[in-house]
């Protein structure tokens, strides 16, 4: 089993800029990769970037290409999401995942492990 939490969430006006972090704990040893998902009211979950546990290979959606950036640190389990020019519409509950297994990063079934959530609120 794998544990998971998110911190670093709040509010910030629109152009600025937060860092998330998903700690992991566990069968950290067993991870192939971590992600972050989003969630907005009335909205989809949706697929905002990932990395692979090893390795250099980072993964993003379109709509954060460019201005968020993950990145990770091994010695301390943890994965961050460097998030700048902040829009409204990343306003969202973000979610950690980590999955043990192969396969597409995007979609939020093949991971096995999710955090509870930190909100995301930009205001315009």
């Amino acid at each position: 089993q794998v544990q998971l939490a998110e911190s670093g969430g709040g509010l910030v006006q629109a152009g600025g800029s937060l860092r998330l972090s998903c700690a992991a704990s566990g069968r950290t040893f067993s991870l192939i990769t971590v992600g972050w998902f989003r969630q907005a009211p009335g909205k989809e979950r949706e697929f905002v970037a990932a990395i692979r546990w090893t390795g250099s290979n980072t993964y993003y959606a379109d709509s954060v290409q460019g201005r968020f950036t993950i990145s990770r640190d091994n010695a301390k389990n943890t994965v961050y999401l460097q998030m700048n020019s902040l829009k409204p519409e990343d306003t969202a509950v973000y979610y950690c995942a980590a999955t043990s297994g192969w396969g597409t990063v995007f979609s939020g079934v093949r991971y096995d492990y999710w955090g509870q959530g930190t909100q995301v609120t930009v205001s315009s």
